[in-house]
């Protein structure tokens, strides 16, 4: 359903509400920040009644659709809601942690809170609340004492819970709430004292308008970084503006990638972009590894799915995930980067990662990968780095498409170069690999070489390079078997060529 399509059907019903006399709209346990939205502006349209506009959050103090508490309250306000609230969702811990943070969003708004009687459990066959009256009339207390304005009880509550946040209500009939400036959240957070951190040096070239070489690097099987560092120190040497780190490639078990990050930076003296996959990863090990990828200096990322365990070498390892790619990008763009975790509690100090997402310029279905990358977009992702290509007229093609639905992409693009070493390997790619695809002169090319395949994939690349430079921002190469001097030789060749 369209927005429009919504407003129209929520002003028919607030209509009908309004005309038989209702007194005050009330929407609540909307999950949808969306769509409450329309639902405010149908209310403003149909009549000129107050309206109490009232959200539902998950247990881990979000909307199911990622949207923090404070972002809830400021885009309630703005829309035009008298009152903000927060029902349902949990019990009265969880609501009073949630009225605190929207309070310090919008300290001068009126606030309802109408929590659950607790999580339910079944008992018997039965749906039960554990939080009795009095639980509730020391909460009553508490609301108020936070500076919610009116209070009541959602799901399992009785006339009893009622009845019992009235009788502590009375207790103070001088009123409880706390002044504008008392407001605060009760947060064990640390001061926002350190200095801000400098763009990456991937971000500030990209800014800058030059033209980007990226190259990938898997980590070590085992302890031993040698072959690592020598290989990141040729490709340095020859000219790679950032390394790119993979982590578990084709969900094998390697080094962490953060550490080879780490690493890399430190003894070669390149920065490097970390490959961060959702999957296997629950909300706490993001998290977690983000802000050590942070503490270590590594602030791009280039956030990914991950490729499934099933495939790899422990075919029965779990392959649970929390969140998608664009949730991921929108954690962190819209969460560690304004210093909030997922939940909303403050990290302290934000982070400041450059987060790159993937893309496919030769999508089976383009316009499910159009609608991907919008979303991505709008999350906050920083750069596009592309699956391999070998038609330099894919590139135009897909972001014409794009264009057309919603403007032209205003975010760097590095397009895909996986150099071909041989016939069998070109075939391969071609034949096997989803979502690559290799012209049959391209092909025929390597065919011809023979013995020297290698010399003429150098060649192809090189030449593809420089007829995607019109529409792309910079390149990301991908060597393979470990062929770290054919990269280097065609990095050469491109600076050359500048």
């Amino acid at each position: 359903m369209q927005p429009d399509e919504a407003r129209a059907a929520f002003t028919e019903q607030i209509t009908a509400l309004a005309a038989a006399g209702a007194d005050l709209i009330v929407i609540e346990t909307m999950s949808d920040l969306y769509e409450i939205q329309e639902v405010i502006r149908a209310a403003r349209q149909a009549c000129a009644l107050p309206i109490v506009a009232s959200m539902t959050f998950t247990r881990d103090d979000c909307t199911v659709l990622g949207d923090l508490p404070e972002k809830v309250a400021r885009t309630l306000a703005e829309t035009g809601a008298d009152v903000l609230g927060v029902n349902c969702s949990g019990g009265p811990t969880q609501l009073l942690r949630l009225l605190k943070q929207m309070r310090s969003a919008t300290p001068v708004a009126k606030f309802w809170v109408k929590p659950n009687a607790g999580w339910p459990e079944q008992i018997g066959g039965r749906i039960m609340y554990p939080a009795d009256p009095a639980y509730f009339g020391d909460y009553a207390l508490a609301f108020c004492e936070a500076g919610a304005d009116i209070v009541g009880g959602c799901c399992g509550t009785t006339p009893k819970h009622i009845a019992a946040m009235r009788a502590a209500l009375d207790t103070v009939p001088g009123g409880c709430g706390p002044a504008v400036g008392e407001i605060s959240l009760d947060t064990d957070a640390e001061e926002h004292t350190a200095p801000p951190e400098r763009p990456s040096q991937l971000a500030q070239k990209l800014a800058d308008g030059k033209f980007v070489i990226a190259v990938e690097m898997d980590p070590p099987r085992g302890l031993s970084t040698h072959k690592l560092v020598a290989g990141a120190s040729l490709l340095a040497d020859a000219g790679a503006d950032v390394i790119n780190v993979a982590d578990s490639p084709m969900a094998r078990m390697r080094m962490s990638a953060w550490a080879v990050c780490d690493v890399i930076q430190h003894q070669v003296g390149v920065e490097t972009t970390l490959h961060f996959p959702t999957r296997g990863r629950n909300l706490l090990r993001v998290q977690g590894d983000l802000l050590a990828a942070h503490a270590l200096g590594i602030h791009n990322v280039f956030v990914v799915m991950g490729d499934p365990t099933s495939i790899g070498d422990y075919p029965e390892a779990m392959d649970n995930y929390d969140l998608v790619p664009s949730g991921l990008i929108k954690l962190i763009k819209q969460g560690f980067n304004v210093g909030m975790d997922h939940s909303g509690t403050s990290i302290g100090q934000p982070t400041d990662f450059f987060v790159g997402a993937a893309l496919n310029l030769n999508p089976p279905e383009p316009e499910s990968e159009i609608k991907n990358l919008h979303r991505k977009v709008k999350n906050g992702a920083d750069f596009f780095l592309t699956q391999p290509i070998y038609r330099p007229e894919d590139g135009p093609a897909f972001l014409e498409k794009y264009a057309a639905l919603h403007g032209p992409l205003d975010r760097p693009v590095l397009a895909g170069i996986l150099p071909l070493v041989s016939l069998k390997h070109a075939n391969f790619l071609h034949h096997e690999v989803p979502g690559v695809s290799i012209p049959a002169e391209t092909r025929q090319r390597m065919e011809k070489a023979g013995e020297d395949a290698p010399r003429a994939g150098v060649e192809l690349a090189v030449e593809l390079i420089q007829k995607i430079k019109p529409w792309a921002q910079g390149i990301y190469i991908m060597p393979q078997f470990n062929r770290y001097d054919l990269v280097a030789e065609i990095i050469e060749k491109v600076k050359v060529d500048k």
